[in-house]
């Protein structure tokens, strides 16, 4: 199925087809996505195949005067200047059915299956992400939706592999780590992992308990496990295939004082945890294998345990903060607090990825879903042939919004990864802060969106949608998921939230604003001395469908949502003290959060559309 809900770009394999042999070639596959075309923009009855054996006809039915869409134009600009690279990924898998997933397949197959899937697409198909993560972030997202599309699996995996391993390599670490490890890490050569989540610290990454103490005389760090709530868990690629981690430690320097050590917050560490030759574990380190999960069991997570294992001073990746060899410490930045922001800051990256699959997951749904609405028709009226049931009004509520959302959803994370771009070139600490939180948002709410919309499309498809071949149960399970790692939403919105009240209070205080917020200043300003502007002005259908004014309203509703927290806040505070108001009115700001993101998709959306215009 096609990775955009255009109506017709070039189809990419199904991850959930049966492999065949390799003599096969795609024949099925391939008359199968012709019969599927007839159905869906026949020009004469289908002619019936020899014998009249394995038929399928399109039956006469009810139908709609025809939407004239240039395809291919659309095609072209949904999909970019990537689209290219796509359609590599696309044809390798097309031209290797051995490495497509079939529907069956056990835990330890689709590990192994997955990993050889990987290797493929990097040593065969010769598809080097890793240079792309940060030379050129918007190729690197538009291959990992491709390969998402494939197996969300190998999505995932690739995630790993260069976004958390390779992406904390080059991005918290210097020269001498970039030298060391680019090439190996590029070419899979070094698998990795990335070990920051532990069992009993998961959204608080400054409570992690993992602890890497420098020995001053044999000039190492000294990597421990002090209980086991201060676990590795969930690690991708530990279980099996990885062979470095970068984990994620306090780093606790010796002090000549009664204190003993002193805690410098957290850093992050490049650890090996398995021989390169025989890849049997290394001394000190303990893995244990996470096992089968609700969805993702091509990855392979696992649980790491340190017992005083011992890697040399220049593994600590020291972009935002040094220890030279006589124990002292080095940092531009002065404080634990600004170090762990910036460090925070660099990561991001993983975020804005998962906001970007999470909408080509719902471009796979939804297009399943609408092209099987299409063909399949269910009663009409009496002695009439039946119609399809696309053109009941439920299904179309149902799907029609669902599929407008998508548009908006890919051009709204689109102007995501251009600003995470721009912020990779120029580390702006503005646009820094911008990023952080509109990722924050965006990945919050569209994963939210499309784990509701995946059950709905399984609805819409009756019975049929319940059959594994036709992914709405491993598209489901497997994005479940996305609501959690990277951030839980809930978490990401009061981010959100907070800054939204920083920006309110930066606001008249006489600061600047944030490129995302820069709305707030007139809507702050205008809108709130004015009346509503959905109940106070025109109610014609023309004024209604303006653009304008439904921007107008949606903005309106974010800034008196602003407003009036604000001042919940300032209210319960006296009483209640900071956490307790936070609490108190946790969900007026969800919401708050909520609505700004429905302001920046609904901005983004608008924005494209008159592009488009243009562009045809």
């Amino acid at each position: 199925m096609s990775p955009s809900p255009s109506p017709s770009p070039s189809p990419s394999p199904s991850p959930s087809s049966s492999v065949e042999a390799p003599g096969h070639e795609a024949q099925p596959t391939a008359r199968r996505l012709r019969r599927l075309r007839s159905h869906l923009t026949p020009t004469a009855p289908p002619s019936p195949p020899p014998g009249g054996a394995d038929r399928l006809e399109m039956l006469a039915c009810a139908r709609a005067a025809k939407l004239e869409v240039d395809t291919a134009r659309l095609c072209e600009f949904m999909r970019g200047r990537h689209r290219g690279v796509q359609e590599q990924v696309f044809a390798y898998f097309n031209s290797r059915p051995d490495l497509q997933t079939p529907v069956e397949i056990s835990k330890d197959e689709h590990r192994e299956l997955c990993m050889r899937q990987l290797l493929g697409l990097v040593r065969e198909a010769g598809i080097r992400p890793f240079r792309y993560v940060s030379e050129d972030p918007e190729k690197y997202f538009a291959i990992m939706e491709a390969a998402g599309s494939v197996d969300m699996s190998l999505g995932i995996k690739m995630g790993v592999q260069y976004s958390l391993w390779g992406g904390s390599v080059i991005n918290l670490g210097t020269k001498r780590h970039r030298d060391k490890y680019f090439d190996q890490i590029d070419s899979m050569e070094y698998p990795g992992c990335f070990a920051m989540t532990e069992l009993h610290h998961g959204s608080n990454v400054q409570g992690l308990q993992t602890t890497a103490t420098f020995d001053l005389i044999t000039d190492q760090f000294v990597i421990d496990t002090p209980n086991d709530g201060a676990i590795k868990w969930w690690i991708g690629n530990a279980a099996v295939h990885g062979k470095f981690a970068t984990v994620f430690a306090k780093l606790m320097l010796p002090t000549h004082d009664a204190r003993g050590l002193a805690d410098m917050g957290v850093h992050a560490f490049i650890v090996p945890i398995r021989d390169m030759e025989t890849h049997k574990t290394l001394p000190g380190i303990e893995i244990h294998d996470c096992g089968h999960k609700i969805g993702l069991n091509g990855v392979d997570n696992g649980a790491l345990r340190f017992r005083s294992v011992r890697i040399p001073r220049e593994n600590l990746l020291n972009r935002f903060g040094d220890v030279s060899r006589d124990g002292k410490y080095m940092s531009s930045l002065p404080t634990i607090n600004k170090r762990f922001a910036a460090t925070l800051g660099e990561l991001v990256g993983g975020r804005v990825g998962l906001a970007y699959s999470s909408v080509g997951v719902l471009k796979i749904a939804v297009t399943i879903a609408t092209r099987y609405s299409l063909l399949r028709q269910q009663f009409g009226p009496p002695k009439k042939p039946e119609v399809s049931i696309l053109d009941y009004q439920s299904q179309q509520h149902k799907l029609m919004p669902m599929l407008a959302s998508t548009y908006a959803f890919h051009f709204a994370t689109l102007y995501l990864v251009e600003k995470y771009s721009e912020m990779k070139k120029s580390h702006d600490d503005q646009l820094v802060g911008d990023v952080h939180a509109l990722s924050a948002g965006l990945k919050a709410y569209v994963t939210s969106y499309t784990a509701k919309s995946l059950s709905i499309c399984r609805e819409a498809c009756g019975g049929h949608g319940y059959a594994a071949v036709n992914r709405f149960g491993s598209l489901r399970n497997d994005h479940d998921i996305f609501q959690t790692f990277e951030g839980d939403n809930t978490v990401l919105l009061q981010q959100v939230a907070g800054d939204l009240l920083k920006q309110y209070k930066e606001k008249f205080r006489g600061g600047t604003l944030a490129v995302t917020w820069n709305y707030l200043r007139e809507s702050m300003n205008t809108y709130l001395s004015q009346p509503n502007p959905v109940i106070a002005r025109w109610e014609s259908e023309e004024h209604l469908r303006d653009p304008k004014f439904q921007l107008d309203a949606f903005r309106y509703r974010t800034s008196r949502l602003l407003q009036s927290v604000a001042a919940r806040l300032q209210k319960h505070t006296k009483t209640l003290g900071s956490f307790g108001a936070w609490n108190r009115c946790l969900n007026h700001l969800l919401t708050l959060a909520e609505s700004h993101i429905e302001s920046v998709i609904l901005a983004k959306f608008i924005e494209a559309v008159e592009r488009y215009f243009h562009f045809l």
